[in-house]
């Protein structure tokens, strides 16, 4: 019996040996590891740096051409001919259309037929007039006859001028028997065909001429954007291009760019009650005639420069209770915090924010679920592989 007590006693005297190695192994291991080693989670930040950046804003608009002219009779008449072709280019004072001119050229003999019989009147009153001139010195006629006879002077030439006047209505209204192109461009759809009646006061024109080498391009933009980059440019957020004029892009119906830039030329002075908004013109050359009249287009015009932009991308920004915009970034002790900004408007995929964040800090972008404010974190630079660091240090 004394000897199997003995076994045991020493068997005891072995486990409890044995577990206080293992305990101070424990202890040796817990002391040799990091405090933030296993536990913390991990999270892919970005680092702030401020970078120069052109704000720009994207308004739509139609284009319509530089010049446009309808072309209208300024007489009455049957259209003769149509000199042009439709959907052709003309030049200024070309012949478009010729009405009927035999009226016309007849009131023309008439008006030079009246304009003979007053210059033929006029001779006789005029010697009459020199010789009462004559004779009044020496009393030989009376005054009041002398008085008649200039009177009667005046009233023969006046009749020549107003024969002279008629004469040059009676040519001008010939003239305009045949119908010139006022500009130079490419005419439209005829409205008329040879044959119809035309008069001077008709409300459809004949055909319409518009020049597009050089279109404009009219946007509209509300006056709380209007008033936010005035805002924005007063206090130094956006500082002016340095541009003499504003330079102008320009995008298709379809999305593609358009290869030329223009030129802001005006904005108007007054608010379209409507719509709250004001139109903003531009000018675009057009060698090639790739711009349409009446085309929907989107300009794209720049609102200045900020050499010092903050720009923090959006899948890093949500919103506090309150609805204003709060990133989570790593402060001291690598700790997260909830830090309120003050963002002003998205460019490309990123928020710009002028306060709330200086250069330097840490933007948390990847692992916000796990990180709540106050947990202690492992910073890795946004993008990195989980595990990434660990496969490294093997």
């Amino acid at each position: 019996m004394k000897t199997i007590d003995t076994i045991k006693a020493i068997t005891l005297a072995g486990l409890l040996a044995a577990l206080l190695v293992l305990a101070g192994c424990d202890r040796h291991s817990a002391a040799k590891a990091p405090p933030s080693a296993a536990g913390s989670p991990e999270v892919g930040v970005v680092v702030v740096s401020p970078e120069p950046v052109t704000l720009t804003m994207e308004l739509s608009g139609r284009t319509a051409p530089r010049l446009i002219a309808e072309v209208r009779p300024q007489v009455g008449g049957i259209v003769q001919q149509r000199l042009f072709t439709e959907g052709s280019d003309v030049q200024a004072g070309q012949v478009l259309y010729q009405i009927d001119p035999a009226l016309y050229r007849a009131e023309l003999a008439s008006a030079r037929a009246a304009v003979a019989r007053a210059e033929a009147n006029v001779a006789p009153v005029r010697l009459k007039a020199a010789r009462y001139g004559e004779l009044v010195k020496i009393n030989a006629v009376s005054q009041q006859d002398y008085d008649d006879a200039q009177a009667a002077l005046k009233q023969a030439q006046a009749e020549i001028a107003a024969a002279s006047a008629a004469l040059e209505t009676a040519r001008i209204n010939l003239d305009y028997t045949t119908v010139k192109a006022p500009i130079a461009g490419r005419i439209g759809r005829s409205s008329v065909t040879t044959g119809a009646l035309v008069t001077a006061d008709q409300t459809h024109p004949l055909a319409t001429i518009q020049q597009l080498d050089t279109m404009y391009v009219d946007v509209t933009q509300s006056t709380a954007e209007l008033l936010r980059m005035k805002r924005n440019l007063a206090s130094g957020l956006l500082q002016d291009s340095g541009e003499a004029q504003t330079r102008v892009k320009l995008l298709l119906e379809d999305g593609t760019p358009y290869p030329l830039d223009g030129i802001l030329k005006f904005s108007e002075v007054t608010v379209d009650q409507s719509t709250g908004s004001v139109t903003l013109r531009a000018i675009f050359p057009n060698p090639q005639q790739l711009l349409l009249p009446g085309m929907f287009v989107r300009a794209i015009v720049t609102e200045g420069m900020n050499q010092q932009a903050i720009l923090v991308p959006q899948r890093g920004v949500t919103r506090n209770p309150a609805g204003k915009a709060m990133v989570m970034v790593v402060g001291a002790e690598e700790k997260v915090e909830p830090r309120v900004i003050k963002v002003v408007r998205t460019v490309g995929d990123s928020w710009l924010v002028s306060e709330g964040l200086q250069p330097g800090d840490r933007v948390i972008l990847e692992g916000t679920q796990r990180a709540r404010p106050g947990t202690q974190v492992k910073v890795v630079p946004f993008g990195t592989k989980p595990g990434a660091d660990a496969a490294a240090a093997k």
